[in-house]
Formats: C-alpha cells, structure tokens, sequence
C-alpha cells in the first residue's frame, strides 16, 4: 500500500490527468474521427470515466495487491482500457477501435477484451454482487487447502452510486452477511448523477447505517484537502452544514454553472459569515474549491485504500465525485451520454498542453524528466503486477455408474449419484462444490450434504441432532463441508455458480460447482445466469422438476418455458435426460465438458416423476443422448411416422408407441436428450437432428411431446421438411393429478395417438 507522501501523490494525479485524457480522446475518436458506415452514435461515457479518473489512479497505481481482483464499472471501460495503455498491456489499435469489431469493448469482457479483466461487466449491480461472492469462495478455497492462505487477495467493485439501487445488491448483502465474508471492498464512485437524473439524496444519509448492520466498514471520503481546509477556517462549519444539506440536484448544477453561480448560492444562503472565504477565491477558484471532493483528492483516497486494507472487514467506500469532472458538461444532469465536440476537446488538449497529432503518445505533454519519471512509477506501481488468469490442472473424471433400480426418478438418481460420489475418496467428489437458494432437501441433495457437510468458516453444530430430535438430515456446518446453503434468492444463485465457476482462473484451482433450483425459478436469476455465462464461468445448473410434474403445487411451481431459454442462451448447453442411466451419462460428460478449453456450462432439466427404466442391451445409445438423442426405438424400412419425445412423457410416448406400432408400420421413438444440442447442430447445417431424422424416408409424419412448450421440439419437422403435430404445454399448469393434468394438456397416450392420426391423415 503506496503512503500519500507528496511525491506519490504528485504522481498519481499527473496519471490522473493522464487516464482522463486518454478514455475522452478514445471515446472521441470513435465518435468523431472514425469513419462512420451506419451513422449511429458509438458512445462511451466521457462524464461517467472522468468522475472515477482519481480513484483509478490511486487504486491501480498505488494500492492493489499482486492477488486483487477488480470488477470496474461498466462505464468506466475506457479508463481501464487507459491504464493498461500506460502499462504497456493494451494497443493503439485496440483503443482507436474502441467499440469496434476487434477492438477494445464497450464494456470490460473476460472473454472479448485482450486485456486482463478479472470480472465481466456491463449489467449493473451484477459485477458488484460477484466480488463478494468471489470472496466466499476464496475463503472456501484456502478453507479446503486448495489456496494458501497467503495468496489471499481483496476482491473489489468499482461501482456508481447509481447502481444501488439493483435489488440484486441487497440480496447479495445480505447473504454475504450470513456467511461472513472478508476481503470485498465496494468503492462508490458517489457523483450525484444516474442516468436521467441525480440520485436521490435521503438513501446515501442511510447507506452508511444499512451496511455498517451487515458488518461492513464504512469510510466516507466527502471533502478533499482544499475544501476540508475551508471548512476549518472562519465561517467553515456553516459551510460543512450548508454542503451536507444540499440537495444532489442543487449541487450538480451549481457545479455545471460554475463559479459565479456558486458565489451568488453561497452570499444568499450564509451570507457574511462566509464572505473572507468569498473574497480570496476568484469564481475560477471557487469553483474548483467547492468541487474538491474526497473522490478527487489522491491523497484521502490512499489513505482510504490504507484503512480499508488495515484487516479483512468487508469495506464499503463512499467517494463523493463530479460527474463530468474537468469537461466541460461536468454536473450536468444531462451529461451521461454527452460527447465533446470537436472544439471542447481541442480546448482539452490545449489545456494539458498535447501537440495535435500527438493525441495517442502515453506521456504526451509532459517534458522528458517527468515523463521519465512517471514511466518508472508505472513500472514499481501495483498495476504493473496485476494478476492474470492462473494455470490450474483438469479435474479426472472417471465414469459414472447409474444407480440400480427398476423404477426411479432422475431427481432421485441424481441425489443417489452424488450420494455414491459423497461417500467414496476422489478428486472428482472433492472438487464438487453445491449450493441451493434454501431448496437443498427438496431437489436432491439432503444425502451429499449429510456426507459431506455445510461450509462454514466457523462450526456451526446441528442442534437438533445434538437434542436426539429425529431428522434424515445432518445440518453441520464446517470448515471442510461442502456445501454453500443460500437463501431465497435465485439471483444469488447464480452469482455463486459464476464466482464458483471461476475459480480457475482466478484462484488456479478447479472447483465443479453444482447449483439446484425449481425449474421454473430458473427465470427470477435470468440476469445473473446470462451474466456467469458471459464471462464463460463453468457450473452445472440442476432444475427439478420439469413442466407439470410437481401437479399438486399448481401453476407457480409449474415450468414451461425454460429449454426455450436455455436453446437461446449462449454458454450453456441443457439436457433433459429421461432415464437414471442416461443421467449417469450426461453427469459425466457434463463434469468434463465444464473443464474442456472450449467446454461450457450445463443445464439438467430433471423430474421428480418416478417411472420404470428401460433394459439397455448395450452402451451404443451413450454418444448419441450426449450429442442430443438417439432411437430408442428405431424406425422399421419405410417407416411413415416417429413419436419424438423427451424427459419425464418417455412413459407416454413409449405406451403410444406400443399402442401405435401395429397400425403404424416401422413406427420409430426418438429419445431427445438436447432439443439445445440437436438445434444447434441443425443450424450449423444438420448435425444430429439431421443424421437421426434420416433413418425416415422423405414425407414422414412426426409427433412430438415434450412437458415444457411445445416449441422445444416443433421446430425438428423444419430439419428435412416433415409434417409435425407439436404437443406440449402452452398456458399456466392447475393443480392435479398427473393423470388429470396430461389429459387436461393433451400429454396423455390418448393425445399422442390422436395426433399421430391427425400427423398421417392431414385432419
């Protein structure tokens, strides 16, 4: 941790100055001087960069550890972008096609930008939440002796002050409360502005109250060390009451009509008391002096960095800003998306002394001995060794064995899987990490959690077993357990899938995390489940149960339309396996394929419906459910007609099958295990879907069922142009039975032989 001595800070806002420069002439550049084929606005946010330019600079180059892991606010792309130009890290080129095809983007990317970026960002609040979340998992991580406990780093969010209000960081909070996480330090960028408006004044005189009762330091940086000296002086404490009560909307303009406006305010509000402080600044000089704010002041924000990094309490900084700060819409409510023209930034340049044409050169402006000097600082700074994605080695996985049973459900199987995988000694098992939002017993894992336990840092003893009240499950919390017990909130969810799908690259060691949720609330976390695979975090995602299985709980805890998500969301590949064995199968493929270079997340879409198993009479049905389906019972020579079905109506469409053979001649039963995998590869050019429909000769009819929308798998008739009756469920689920239901849904054997007519006659 770099101290404020005079010569750090003279430094640090020389670069400063520097990052402001450069994220404005980036963002000028694509909006002014690239050449422009569709005549859209590019953006890129000069006011947002320019109101973080300082606590940037003193992070980076005067505070980061060499294992911090930083999510910058999205707005704040160019700045970081910026920095890595001073480092060396990023290109001209990149940056003169900033939110260009290749070029730097518009937003910090994981997986786009060349850049390290330690935490995709761009919807708000997400990034944010994920570094708490990454924090519990370093934790879990040095807890299990898979990190050393020196190689623990502060995990840090950059954020606006508008993005408190995302109800997702609450959730967060509140969670991160339970599990008592450490070394998160959230830093608000507090300039008063959100994207339409100014923020509203009365939460930020609560935020220190809301956060200090999750366990969190609060370090409010609001004056720098101009404005706290005027404070100090004659008629200061009038002034400190007179700042503090001023509305956030009053203060922004105040600050964009400049000095003039300011001195007129402050004559009419306090009138003599404050004229020897009037009196000495020139409006040029007030308007600097009442814009001197914490966020802006190198040395508060090192000293800051110093207090926060004093121990391993989570830290929320408050640094009061200027949005637009030094540009010349600075505090205008309007000035989010605001760019300066071409005369504004000539004037810019002008001011930090920048020879035209030399707009691009790092150290342009300064003479040789500083920018010699401010070169060498760069290079013994903190930034200049950040981290990079860690080496980590591939977690074997051997096979998996189904379990035995005549009839089973794949929930069930699932928990027996992992039950099996719980009480044996692998590498496999001890790399298996589950969380829950609060459904853990229901969705299969009371008997992992039985075996391997809750973690928690500090023991927590199941009380009810030490009072001898009889329960199946064993909830012990310890250091060594294994599994991360949520609370309801799906978004959360998803964020610890993201921060525990990671782990490989940030902390060099695999974890294959393994999240359960009610399918149909896999639609509350959409946000953060779009967000972990976006920066290509790996996690298996368990859903149960699908569609109207779960009857008696009605249409809340009914799922439809979740395969459709999950065939239009990038990163992650579902499968609906209807049989125990089948799952065995796919669990294994997915704990390798969520370790492989261009692997992915998965997605079990699993019932609680317990029916019979199918006798298999070799493994050659095993590489086509991982490619997406395979014939459970293949079409005779000539056939006319395939029942196509998946998932928990493998019963029904089997019965109809049998019930429709005779008539229909070489009647096939394709078994689909992907809809996803099969319609991305008829996309491609055919793929399996393709290869599988080929075994019917052209013109044949296909009835397809499904417990989701029938969409799922209508869309297969489109592959070789066949006739397709779809079933499947298209209104809100009621409570029942399932026979009452498959029939009410037209899912029952009955449904399937009458489309099958309707499939062969055109009626």
């Amino acid at each position: 941790m770099l101290p404020p001595t005079p010569e750090a800070v003279a430094h640090i806002e020389a670069l400063d100055a520097r990052l402001r420069w450069l994220s404005a002439w980036t963002i000028h550049n694509a909006n002014h001087l690239r050449p422009s084929r569709d005549g859209l606005k590019v953006g890129g946010h000069q006011a947002s960069c320019a109101s973080m330019t300082s606590i940037m600079a003193a992070l980076y180059f005067g505070a980061l550890g060499p294992n911090d892991r930083v999510a910058v606010k999205p707005h704040a792309g160019p700045l970081l972008h910026a920095i890595h130009y001073l480092l060396g890290n990023q290109s001209r080129a990149q940056l003169e096609a900033f939110r260009a095809r290749g070029g730097a983007q518009s937003y910090p990317s994981r997986t786009k930008d060349r850049i390290p970026v330690d935490f995709s960002t761009g919807s708000v609040g997400l990034g944010v939440a994920i570094t708490a979340f990454a924090s519990l998992i370093q934790d879990y991580l040095i807890a299990h002796g898979q990190l050393p406990a020196s190689e623990a780093g502060r995990m840090i969010a950059l954020m606006g002050d508008a993005e408190l209000d995302e109800g997702n960081i609450y959730e967060c909070l509140i969670e991160a409360y339970k599990h008592d996480i450490r070394n998160c330090w959230w830093i608000v960028d507090y300039n008063r502005q959100s994207l339409d408006h100014t923020t509203a004044d009365r939460m930020f005189r609560r935020f220190d109250d809301i956060f200090e009762t999750c366990g969190w330091r609060v370090i409010t940086l609001k004056h720098g060390r101009r404005l706290a000296a005027a404070i100090a002086g004659p008629g200061g404490a009038a002034l400190a009451d007179w700042i503090d009560a001023c509305p956030n909307a009053d203060y922004a303009a105040l600050t964009y009509q400049g000095g003039a406006a300011w001195r007129a305010r402050l004559a009419a509000d306090l009138g003599e008391g404050l004229a020897p402080l009037l009196a000495a600044h020139d409006d040029d000089g007030l308007a600097l002096l009442m814009t001197d704010l914490g966020g802006h002041c190198i040395a508060s924000l090192l000293e800051a960095y110093a207090e926060a990094a004093s121990d391993d309490r989570p830290c929320l900084i408050i640094a009061y800003t200027v949005k637009g700060r030094g540009l010349p819409f600075a505090g205008h409510k309007d000035n989010h998306a605001g760019l300066m023209t071409p005369t504004q930034i000539a004037a810019l340049r002008s001011q930090l002394g920048i020879a035209e044409g030399a707009e691009w050169e790092p150290w342009a402006g300064l003479g040789d001995n500083q920018a010699a000097a401010l070169k060498a600082f760069v290079a013994a700074s903190p930034a200049a060794r950040l981290p990079v994605d860690r080496p980590h080695q591939p977690v074997p996985v051997p096979a998996i064995p189904a379990p035995a049973g005549d009839e089973q459900s794949t929930q069930a199987a699932f928990g027996r899987i992992l039950f099996d995988l719980a009480k044996g000694s692998s590498a496999l098992a001890d790399r298996i990490v589950t969380t829950s939002p609060d459904v853990t017993v229901s969705t299969g894992l009371g008997p992992w959690v039985n075996a391997r336990r809750l973690f928690r840092r500090q023991a927590m003893p199941d009380v009810f077993r030490a009072a001898n009240i009889p329960s199946p499950q064993k909830w012990q919390g310890e250091a060594a357990g294994q599994h991360l017990e949520l609370g309801i909130a799906e978004h959360n969810l998803f964020l610890v899938l993201a921060a525990a799908g990671l782990a490989a690259p940030l902390f060099g060691t695999r974890l294959l995390p393994i999240g359960t949720v009610y399918d149909p609330f896999i639609a509350r976390g959409l946000d953060a489940l779009n967000y972990g695979c976006y920066q290509d975090a790996r996690f298996l995602l368990v859903a149960t149960p699908s569609g109207l299985t779960l009857g008696p709980e009605g249409g809340a805890h009914q799922s439809i339309n979740p395969p459709l998500i999950a065939m239009g969301q990038p990163g992650l590949v579902h499968y609906e396996p209807a049989y125990a064995d089948e799952l065995a199968v796919l669990m294994a493929h997915a704990f390798a394929h969520m370790q492989a270079p261009d692997g992915e997340s998965v997605y079990l879409r699993l019932s609680t419906r317990s029916f019979p198993q199918v006798a298999r009479s070799d493994g050659g049905w095993q590489a086509g459910a991982i490619a997406g389906g395979y014939w459970l019972r293949a079409p005779g020579p000539g056939a006319e007609a395939a029942i196509v079905a998946m998932g928990a109506l493998m019963p029904e469409a089997l019965a109809a099958w049998e019930a429709l053979r005779d008539e229909v001649p070489g009647l096939g039963l394709l078994n689909v295990t992907s809809p996803d995998l099969l319609h991305r590869g008829w996309r491609a050019g055919g793929g399996q879907a393709a290869r599988l429909l080929a075994a019917l000769p052209a013109g044949a009819r296909l009835v397809t069922l499904c417990d989701a929308a029938p969409a799922a798998l209508s869309w297969l008739g489109g592959v070789l142009g066949m006739r397709v009756v779809p079933l499947g469920v298209d209104r809100f689920g009621q409570t029942g039975d399932l026979p009452d239901l498959y029939g009410t849904y037209r899912l029952d054997v009955e449904a399937v032989t009458a489309a099958m007519a309707r499939a062969l006659t055109g009626h």
